[in-house]
């Protein structure tokens, strides 16, 4: 028997958290996911071993999460951080991507490649006890500390944010299980299309690079 699943994002919650626009425009919302049913979804969240992004379909997983997948990719969500945001997305390509794992390569400081336009991140972690993995909203691209907010990665907690020239963000080393689906709005040109597929063959390749040096380092000791 199939189970049926309607509508778990609470879009309320979106609608009503305040935009922040120092250093630049973001807004957290918590109880995205209502408690009562975050068990539920992470329960359904899929099995993935390796930490890196994955495309849902390359995932199996169970109804609660496909909602929620559901729910980030529907028209009324898109409108929704449209009007929050103040900004047309309707010239862009969406993509949703699940990651469940982070790496100590993870969460350098970046403002994401400028093909992107718009990136929400929703986090399914049921409980954080660590100061690593807490991602900071930056007031410039040189200290972690010099931050404007801090959003730890709980069930529930969505973040959304303009991509521009300075909003960087990052987070301390952590090495675990940090469960979180992305959304982004991307220039749909050919030209912003293709730059953003080398840059993230040039990011991979990059953490390749580095695990390795760390597996060197770690095998002359």
């Amino acid at each position: 028997m199939t189970t049926t699943v309607t509508q778990i994002l609470n879009f309320e919650a979106v609608e009503k958290a305040p935009l922040e626009t120092q250093p630049f425009s973001f807004m957290v919302a918590k109880n995205v996911i209502p408690d009562a049913m975050l068990e539920r979804v992470n329960a359904d969240y899929p099995q993935i071993d390796i930490p890196a992004n994955f495309k849902p379909e390359s995932l199996k997983y169970g109804p609660a999460f496909a909602q929620v997948l559901a729910d980030l990719d529907s028209p009324e969500f898109e409108r929704l951080i449209s009007t929050k945001f103040s900004i047309d997305l309707s010239r862009t390509t969406k993509s949703i991507t699940v990651r469940k794992l982070s790496e100590p390569s993870d969460g350098n400081i970046h403002t994401d490649h400028w093909s992107k336009v718009m990136t929400v991140l929703l986090y399914f972690n049921p409980e954080w006890h660590q100061e690593g993995g807490k991602l900071r909203m930056l007031r410039g691209k040189h200290d972690i500390e010099d931050y404007a907010a801090e959003v730890t990665p709980l069930g529930g907690t969505l973040l959304a944010f303009k991509r521009s020239s300075n909003s960087f963000h990052g987070y301390k080393r952590f090495d675990g299980e940090r469960r979180m689906v992305q959304v982004n709005w991307v220039r749909s040109d050919p030209v912003a299309l293709q730059a953003q597929r080398l840059s993230r063959i040039g990011t991979h390749t990059g953490k390749r690079l580095l695990r390795l040096a760390q597996g060197l380092r770690g095998g002359a000791r």
